[in-house]
């Protein structure tokens, strides 16, 4: 049974987001809010954790999940990314984007792509996950929260914890979220390719709103 949390969306309580912090601490799989929809997210050094949020999700080891940084001051630990690359991500982040790019050695390939060797990282745009990972000290690992066989991803934490509460540890009530998934940009190769649309404009990318 899931523990529900009601957190101020732009001040969050800082005696809530502790015990938070101690639940995903303990190996638990939370959902969140985020600048696009709820996230699941979890601890990215615990195995049990990780596999029981790719089995809420219905995910492969080959799904690429994200991490969840607080800024860009982590990015060197976990992706590999020249100038271009960093200016592009900084003029959009924090921001409701997931960029696919190599990740580093120190990554643990249970969580990076096992064949292209790639991560995904976000920089989300919300003050409750951002108190969070602060609190947390090290980024999250994170996933949409798209339910098998769904198309749209789930925006309403009552609703969450109605379908969830079984398989949570703890739902984060920011109130509702954008009912609209975050845009995924692959920054592998010499230019931005869209993998996912989102709320995310693509603009800054040279991609056409219509792809």
């Amino acid at each position: 049974m899931s523990q529900y949390f009601r957190l101020h969306p732009d001040n969050p309580q800082p005696r809530l987001v502790k015990q938070a912090v101690q639940i995903i601490n303990d190996g638990g799989v939370v959902a969140l809010p985020t600048d696009s929809s709820y996230a699941l997210a979890c601890h990215l050094d615990d195995k049990d954790a990780v596999e029981r949020l790719r089995r809420i999700r219905g995910l492969d080891e080959k799904a690429l999940l994200s991490l969840l940084v607080r800024d860009l001051s982590e990015l060197s630990n976990f992706a590999m990314v020249d100038n271009r690359q960093y200016r592009l991500i900084k003029s959009v982040t924090p921001g409701p984007y997931v960029f696919v790019l190599q990740a580093t050695k120190e990554v643990p390939r249970r969580l990076s792509h096992p064949s292209r060797k790639t991560i995904g990282l976000r920089v989300p745009e919300h003050a409750i996950t951002l108190a969070i990972l602060e609190e947390l000290g090290q980024p999250l690992l994170g996933s949409t929260l798209i339910m098998p066989g769904e198309t749209q991803p789930l925006n309403d934490p009552e609703e969450i914890r109605e379908r969830l509460e079984k398989q949570l540890d703890l739902v984060i009530d920011g109130g509702p979220c954008v009912c609209e998934p975050s845009t995924v940009i692959d920054l592998t190769g010499a230019e931005p390719v869209l993998v996912r649309p989102g709320r995310g404009s693509l603009a800054p990318f040279g991609l056409e709103e219509t792809a």
